[in-house]
């Protein structure tokens, strides 16, 4: 087996629940492919024989004594990881060890490496319409091009990601706070293109029940990231509106009526809103280093 770079130093956390068909296959590949310095299973329990299935195939399982979410589990390996870079990916199969292989050898010059997907091997036309949505608002709010925000798919180092843990949710949007923290607080992001498998066994997300935790998601980023580039434009808009308003008011009525003055007075509001926000959202990413 060929020397890998950073695999010694790289603690694989795999987050499952109720992935016995595919976890083990998913962990024989893993450790065909590198000396790597551990493989963690979180098995966030799981009602079948994941952690079963992933300790007899040589991982390190760590069990929830309840269901918490992905992002519980990822933060449980997080915190019992010994490696110096954490590679994160999912125990279904979509992951192929060689693009594991990829994306740690980028770190040492990069904090953190993200898979990024290709547009056709992410599941199916719903969710790829939703991603590419997500893609836009967090391009937008970072200005940089974000190709796949939401991809599971990352490696990174371990400090880093412990003085963002407080950030992360217990939910399917750890990639997405992840990878914006990462920006926003200026540390060295790349985006590796990698096809993914079909994955085994049916997702955990659906899109009806998981409608509404989509918006609150979007909702978060632009409150907790980049609130000013929200409430700027909204500002503005506000306050063209009511000026606009009370000019036409005057021009044929000769007053200004008080849904104008309103007007402006909410897109006042609403820019001092934002640039508070701002402020609080800055003050989060000058916390000191771990």
């Amino acid at each position: 087996m060929d020397p890998v770079p950073n695999a010694e130093a790289t603690s694989i956390v795999i987050p499952a629940y109720n992935e016995g068909r595919a976890v083990a296959t998913v962990v024989t590949a893993l450790r065909a492919t590198a000396a790597w310095r551990e493989i963690l299973v979180v098995d966030d329990a799981s009602t079948d024989d994941t952690g079963a299935s992933a300790a007899s195939a040589g991982a390190r399982v760590i069990r929830h004594p309840y269901n918490k979410g992905n992002g519980a589990a990822v933060k449980t390996g997080i915190r019992q990881a010994t490696g110096d870079f954490i590679l994160i990916m999912d125990a279904d199969g979509q992951h192929q060890p060689v693009d594991a292989i990829r994306l740690v050898s980028h770190l040492g010059e990069y904090d953190l490496v993200v898979g990024a997907r290709s547009p056709e091997t992410q599941a199916n036309a719903a969710r790829r319409m939703g991603n590419e949505l997500l893609n836009e608002l967090a391009t937008y709010l970072t200005e940089r091009q974000i190709p796949d925000l939401t991809s599971g798919f990352r490696a990174a180092r371990r400090e880093c990601l412990l003085e963002f843990i407080h950030l992360l949710p217990n939910g399917f949007s750890t990639p997405t706070t992840t990878t914006l923290a990462f920006i926003k607080a200026g540390y060295s992001v790349k985006f590796e293109p990698i096809d993914a498998a079909a994955r085994r066994g049916s997702s955990k997300i659906r899109l009806g029940s998981d409608g509404a935790r989509f918006l609150l998601i979007v909702l978060k980023v632009i409150t907790l990231f980049s609130p000013l580039r929200i409430f700027l434009p909204v500002s503005l808009a506000t306050f063209i509106l009511g000026a606009a308003y009370a000019l036409w008011t005057i021009a044929t009525q000769s007053h200004v009526t008080n849904s104008s003055v309103l007007l402006i007075l909410m897109s006042v509001v609403f820019f001092l809103v934002g640039l508070v926000s701002e402020q609080i959202s800055s003050l989060r990413f000058e916390r000191p280093r771990p």
